[in-house]
């Protein structure tokens, strides 16, 4: 098999996004209002392998595994809810704006994202960012994106993709998890590792003071940052989006399992060849893989990686 087949045929873009809950059926409840009510799986139990991704010993867990109930090719991705049974849950790092080493966001991508986000705010949910377009250098891609907060502080975005969406036919609402945000050191470092990793199309690459999110530097006591943001895209899954600070933030990649975002995880057709890949290009596992087996047939294997910037990155083989 060569290089190539293992990059295309193992590996399957962004597959989910992790989020610490305090209240799992507090979320359960949010996250059915942004569509995501497809459960792959809901165990409850001990998480092997994490040992030196946590920092603990042992790690138990509910963590629940949902998937959007209409995704589209602009929404392939799924959420990873986790409440941490064993300990109390690490609380969310104090201080995080947007953009700082560690993970920024969930986006989900929304057809007639106005309208949508608007339901939200008539039923009380807490608003980050109004809607808003933008043009996105260089191709001129327009977007129209807004934000509002999970229960447990996450910043959750709505993004639809004007220039991309023309001509395709789907529903209105939310389809699913079009990407990650998460904070690097260094974007062309972070390109060229995760393009190794399929991600081999940049749907945009800009620099400078995103003027919408200067209130959230602002209250945590800091200056708005330029920050250069691209658009990493698989042709298999969801996308990422690193960003970079100038000036470099505080980091706050925080303990894993935290509440709000704190992770994401990388889509395998198969674990045991997409680690033999990272293998073959020098990237050594964190901990050793773990599988759990469900009552119900389900089974979930999983492995973690380490990043360039020191991010530990999962890679999971879901079967539900």
């Amino acid at each position: 098999m060569t290089t190539a087949d293992f990059r295309f045929g193992t590996l399957l873009g962004l597959d989910h996004i992790g989020v610490g809950v305090s209240d799992m059926d507090a979320s359960l409840r949010f996250y059915a209002e942004l569509g995501f009510v497809d459960v792959a799986f809901d165990y409850t139990g001990p998480l092997p392998g994490l040992d030196t991704v946590s920092g603990h010993d042992a790690t138990e867990a509910r963590v629940v595994y949902l998937r959007s109930s209409q995704p589209t090719v602009l929404g392939r991705s799924g959420i990873k809810l986790v409440q941490i049974t064993n300990r109390p849950q690490p609380p969310l790092p104090d201080g995080f704006a947007y953009g700082e080493p560690g993970i920024c966001e969930v986006c989900i991508h929304v057809r007639s994202y106005e309208e949508f986000h608007e339901s939200l705010v008539a039923a009380g949910h807490k608003v980050l960012m109004e809607p808003n377009d933008q043009i996105l250098e260089p191709y001129d891609t327009h977007c129209g994106l807004s934000y509002v907060e999970d229960p447990d502080g996450a910043k959750i975005e709505f993004i639809e993709w004007r220039s991309l969406e023309s001509g395709w036919p789907y529903p209105d609402g939310p389809q699913g998890v079009n990407h990650v945000a998460f904070g690097v050191g260094s974007s062309d470092r972070t390109e060229a590792f995760y393009r190794k990793l399929g991600f081999t199309s940049k749907l945009f690459d800009m620099a400078g003071i995103n003027e919408p999110m200067n209130q959230w530097f602002l209250d945590v006591g800091r200056q708005p940052p330029s920050q250069r943001m691209m658009l990493l895209m698989s042709p298999h899954g969801g996308s990422l989006e690193p960003v970079e600070q100038t000036p470099a933030g505080p980091d706050m990649r925080g303990e894993w399992g935290h509440l709000g975002t704190f992770e994401f995880s990388i889509g395998a057709r198969n674990l045991d060849l997409a680690i033999e890949y990272l293998g073959s290009i020098g990237v050594d596992l964190v901990g050793e893989p773990a599988e759990i087996r469900m009552p119900d047939g389900q089974s979930w294997r999983y492995a973690y990686f380490g990043d360039p910037d020191g991010l530990y990155v999962s890679v999971s083989e879901v079967r539900a």
